[in-house]
């Protein structure tokens, strides 16, 4: 029963979060511009808690599965009374109209980045030590006498302190002998080793040719305490790397090399969030920076009805200069939300059959 309570709150805090902060940039920029915001709600659906100040009735509703903002004038074929035009979200000018909308998926990049800035200036920077974990039979490591437990120290006289530099080293050489500084037993010697090139497949399943020496990593790790700025660039870099893996990753989906049965939905986001609390405040950030990524880069999907959809009908104005045909827009509104709907019913089905695999 507790595991059930922990994944149910979990889960309403991800989303509730979430779904805030992206609608709080929709808002925020929308008043700044002058725009008359009639709705602010946490969810779709019925309201189950309002309150109105001044223009605007804040909502929860009862389906916390999004949320949205609802602007006066906020389609061409609302009626706007002539004293709200100045505040109609339709009779502001394109760029206006551009950044209003782009500011949701950017207020959940900016949120990814300021909860890895605020994990890394209060935590640290994770990183994996360059001790071996494993060495594998008949390969250059073997060969050479290193042993797990080995500490590296140094690739060629440079010196490593962590696991991807070590990596990073090997690959570089592009296959040369390497002079390996090894720490064992409190006393450090010299190993000489011939990494041989093999081919592998990444994550995506591409076959690469990498050197290697045969030698698996452990589970050590240490805790890099740093300042203000570094955090702010270790957040930046982090925040991008992740985009980076999720743009390829959507695109070895759509290329077939990665299986559409990875894609999850709602309900393993409730698993996810479940078990990320379980295991702790850290890791619970981690997963929501993770999600708050994952919620930028689909919204901006040109898809009518999402963000991304808006966008591309606006920056066509922009080239046309003149609005896209009304009719034209509905007709694309009707396609993007089967299309959105049919993939929703597809990342259910596919969450569902992920959970009876696993029983």
């Amino acid at each position: 029963m507790d595991g059930i309570f922990t994944t149910l709150f979990a889960t309403l805090i991800v989303l509730g979060v979430l779904i805030f902060v992206h609608e709080l940039g929709h808002f925020l920029t929308a008043k700044a511009f002058g725009v008359g915001v009639e709705i602010f709600s946490l969810g779709f659906g019925p309201k189950l808690i309002s309150r109105k100040y001044g223009y605007t009735e804040y909502r929860i509703s009862w389906l916390p599965l999004g949320g949205y903002v609802k602007m006066t004038g906020e389609s061409p074929t609302d009626e706007v009374a002539t004293a709200d035009v100045k505040r109609s979200f339709s009779h502001k000018n394109v760029w206006k109209r551009i950044a209003i909308v782009f500011a949701g998926p950017f207020s959940n990049l900016l949120f990814t980045v300021f909860v890895f800035y605020f994990m890394f200036l209060f935590v640290g920077i994770p990183h994996q030590t360059a001790h071996i974990g494993s060495v594998q039979e008949d390969t250059p490591a073997a060969r050479a006498g290193l042993k797990a437990g080995d500490l590296i120290v140094s690739v060629d006289g440079k010196k490593v302190k962590e696991w991807d530099e070590l990596s990073s080293s090997i690959k570089e050489g592009k296959g040369a002998p390497v002079d390996l500084g090894v720490e064992r037993d409190g006393k450090t010697f010299d190993v000489k080793v011939t990494p041989e090139i093999r081919a592998i497949k990444n994550i995506w399943g591409d076959e690469i040719e990498v050197p290697l020496i045969g030698i698996g990593m452990s589970a050590k790790t240490f805790i890099e305490r740093v300042g203000p700025v570094r955090a702010a660039w270790a957040g930046l870099d982090q925040t991008y790397e992740l985009m980076r893996i999720m743009w390829l990753s959507i695109v070895k989906v759509i290329e077939r090399k990665v299986s559409v049965k990875t894609v999850g939905g709602p309900i393993f986001i409730a698993q996810m969030a479940g078990q990320q609390a379980r295991e702790g405040v850290v890791n619970l950030l981690f997963f929501m920076a993770l999600i708050s990524a994952n919620l930028a880069i689909i919204n901006l999907f040109p898809i009518p009805v999402l963000d991304g959809g808006h966008l591309f009908f606006f920056f066509m104005e922009v080239i046309l200069r003149r609005p896209v045909n009304l009719r034209t827009r509905e007709i694309a509104q009707q396609v993007g939300l089967f299309i959105l709907i049919a993939l929703i019913i597809f990342i259910i089905y596919n969450d569902i059959a992920r959970i009876s695999a696993q029983q």
